[in-house]
């Protein structure tokens, strides 16, 4: 290309860049080849010349439409579509279609600004040679969110509020008037006025509630809930309508009802919960068999459809449970008083009665409303000390031996013996038939008085708490049988269902080729049972092993999540064909509606509108989601609150998470998690190795593998964002 005096050089990869930024900036417009050549300084006749072939090429592979001979546009015919925008904090933006295909690139400069989890109209923009596919946002149809939690900065004219997501490119401004008398370094929830667009760079918000001082516990916890949009305050007209409630039983209430006051019940729960909404009751019938009830809080009896407690119910659909709180769904008055089974109090419940042999086989069933008294109010601690009083080894799966000529030690200890039991073949019949073993360790916080942590540790599922798991998971699935189980040709009445789907093929085929490294063989092909049973004898086969961790982390992120549908798969987990949530009634909104629908049925009503169910289920199930997010957030926030004295101490610990950005690393001896940010890997150039889940240095070929031991220090604790920082030991990584 001869050069022109007063002209620029540009290869034909510039003037692509050249034209593409300008159509992407004016979806609608149409432009002349004058108004291009102007508008983009090509003012020599090779650039003119070399315009015009690249747009003839644009306009050929369908990223521009030709109008005319000399005018173009961007094309947007069938390239629009509608769907979710995700936002990340690396620059990885994407657009989900909700025609469920692949997610696509979203540049920043094509974002309009949207955030995570809005609704968007994207238009797809042609894929050029050897560039990935890439979307433009060209409306935002819905917001995901309109109120913000953050710190308050004041200034003399103005205020902003500084969310620690940086989810927007600036802070959001607040007018002064609309400060609410909010002052600078407290948190905030923020609603947006008026968002980013073409003439106004800044988001306007303004003051909804000032949550208090930055550190303070209550504040920092109910900044979490309000992040997630979750409520931290009762509304009181829904108080008060709970109060209006009488407590009492009447002769009208027991109506219809089976009497269980005068057989052995009794709750097991957490030492400190305070809503019990389930109990087991137990008693040898003449035939031999046990009778076993599994009885559940009858919420349904006192709250009614459409009701405003209902109505609220329905929006929360959970129970948030924070490190230090409960964010009940149901009122104190109903949660925690009328509908809890209170020891030494006639409750109203509607159970699942059980009659079975000594090797648990169910002879007979039904779903019956009934009124009991509890005996007992018992602690998960209590009834393992009693347990292992009389000979049960925990972790074995063995129950007691039989008893000496005293009997069994302790308070109701012939009952909870028997449970235990009971639940053992119980367990044992269900991973016989395929259920998949994940046992996960839970992380908990003792605090103090102001709720600052004073210990971290992982509680683990001993024998009394699998007891209690075995009865409700064989309840739930008894109701879901009842109602989805019919026969040939007949159509099952709607119930929500509790669904689990098979693992992800490919991740299944990933975790196949990643623990023959370490010597193990996983089927992945073939009938659902006998990929859980392999998928099971690895856990056994890892157990105890260094590795052990690393390919349970592995299994897990192949593993589907379970969700609420009315249309029934099974749930793949526990290897049920029908599964549901019947158990918990008091903290999530699927199990009242199951009780609801039960009721109907047993009247002999008509079957429910799916479509409404549905919808109901699928908000049930991203409220569940919402409020595992807000209890790991909460988690996380005691941890680093935890670790904040302890800055510069030296750790043992396990790499718990590899990513392109750098190392998770889990202490040792208190299970906080931190993260060594890559430019503290300064000694290499790491290349991330994705399928294996490791680093590899280039030179020394040093290897940074998920699960290896590392000693850290801890480098930073980073309370506003919920962050720890570690660095990587310099004597340790000599050591190597």
């Amino acid at each position: 290309m001869g050069k022109k005096k007063g002209g620029k050089r540009m290869s034909k990869k510039q003037v692509a860049e050249a034209l593409q930024g300008l159509f992407s900036a004016h979806p609608g417009d149409t432009f002349t080849l004058k108004y291009i050549f102007k508008q983009l300084g090509f003012n020599t006749h090779p650039l003119k010349m070399l315009a015009v072939d690249t747009l003839d090429e644009m306009a050929w592979d369908d990223y521009l439409a030709k109008v005319s001979d000399n005018s173009y546009r961007l094309n947007t015919k069938t390239q629009v579509q509608e769907g979710r925008f995700r936002r990340k904090a690396n620059g990885k933006n994407s657009f989900v279609p909700d025609d469920g295909s692949q997610p696509v690139f979203v540049a920043e400069r094509n974002s309009m600004c949207a955030l995570d989890g809005d609704r968007v109209q994207a238009t797809f923009l042609a894929r050029r040679q050897h560039h990935m596919r890439e979307a433009m946002v060209t409306a935002i149809l819905e917001r995901a969110r309109d109120t913000f939690v953050g710190r308050l900065r004041v200034e003399k004219d103005v205020a902003f509020l500084i969310t620690p997501e940086a989810i927007f490119v600036t802070d959001i401004l607040i007018p002064k008037r609309k400060l609410k008398g909010g002052k600078t370094g407290q948190k905030a929830v923020v609603r947006i006025k008026q968002w980013p667009d073409a003439e106004h760079k800044y988001p306007v918000g303004e003051v909804v509630d000032v949550l208090g001082e930055q550190g303070d516990n209550d504040v920092e916890m109910n900044s979490i809930l309000a992040q997630y949009g979750l409520p931290y305050k009762y509304p009181k007209a829904v108080e008060d309508a709970a109060e209006k409630i009488p407590a009492e039983i009447t002769d009208k209430d027991l109506e219809g009802r089976e009497d269980f006051r005068q057989v052995f019940t009794c709750t097991i729960d957490p030492h400190d919960a305070k809503d019990f909404d389930d109990a087991l009751s137990i008693r040898r019938l003449s035939n031999g068999l046990w009778e076993v009830g599994v009885h559940i809080a009858d919420v349904s009896h006192y709250v009614t459809e459409g009701s405003v407690i209902d109505k609220e119910a329905v929006k929360r659909a959970t129970s948030v449970y924070l490190v230090d709180r409960t964010i009940p769904m149901l009122p104190e008055r109903l949660c925690n008083y009328i509908c809890s089974l209170r020891p030494d109090e006639d409750k109203l419940t509607f159970s699942v009665i059980f009659d079975m042999d000594d090797d648990a086989d169910v002879k007979g069933s039904r779903i019956v409303h009934t009124v009991i008294r509890s005996d007992r109010r018992f602690a998960y601690e209590e009834v393992q000390a009693i347990l292992e009083q009389n000979g049960v080894k925990d972790g074995t799966g063995l129950p007691a031996p039989a008893p000496g000529p005293g009997g069994y030690a302790g308070e109701h200890a012939a009952e909870l013996v028997k449970l235990d039991a009971l639940a053992k073949k119980l367990r044992e019949a269900r991973f016989k038939n395929g259920a998949v073993k994940f046992d996960r360790e839970e992380l908990h916080f003792d605090v103090d008085d102001k709720g600052h942590p004073t210990r971290c540790y992982f509680k683990k599922s001993k024998d009394a708490n699998k007891l209690i798991e075995e009865f409700m998971l064989l309840a739930n699935r008894t109701v879901a049988e009842s109602v989805g189980r019919v026969k040939k040709g007949q159509k099952p009445k709607t119930l929500p269902y509790r669904i689990h789907d098979q693992p992800d093929p490919t991740k299944l085929e990933a975790l196949r080729t990643f623990v023959v490294k370490f010597g193990y063989k996983l089927k992945t092909a073939g009938t659902r049972g006998a990929v859980s049973k392999s998928i099971n004898s690895l856990m056994d086969s890892c157990a105890g092993r260094k590795e052990q961790k690393l390919i349970e982390t592995v299994a897990l992120r192949a593993m589907m999540k379970a969700r609420y549908s009315v249309h029934n798969i099974g749930h793949y987990g526990l290897a049920f064909d029908y599964y549901t949530h019947f158990t918990s009634p008091i903290r999530r909104y699927p199990d009242t509606m199951v009780h609801r629908l039960l009721t109907r049925y047993q009247q002999g009503g008509r079957s429910a509108n799916k479509e409404h169910y549905e919808e109901l289920c699928d908000h049930c199930s991203d409220m569940e989601l919402i409020a595992q997010n807000a209890e790991r957030d909460s988690i996380k926030y005691k941890m680093v609150e935890f670790m904040a004295d302890k800055v510069g101490n030296v750790y043992d610990a396990h790499i718990s998470g590899i990513t392109s950005y750098g190392i998770y690393c889990e202490i040792d001896d208190n299970h906080c998690e931190g993260m060594v940010p890559m430019r503290d890997l300064d000694d290499d150039y790491y290349d991330f190795d994705e399928r294996n889940y490791c680093l590899v240095g280039r030179r020394h070929h040093h290897k940074y593998q998920l699960g290896d031991p590392i000693t850290i220090r801890v480098a930073k604790a980073n309370l506003e964002k919920k962050q720890l920082d570690f660095g990587i030991e310099r004597a340790a990584k000599k050591k190597q």
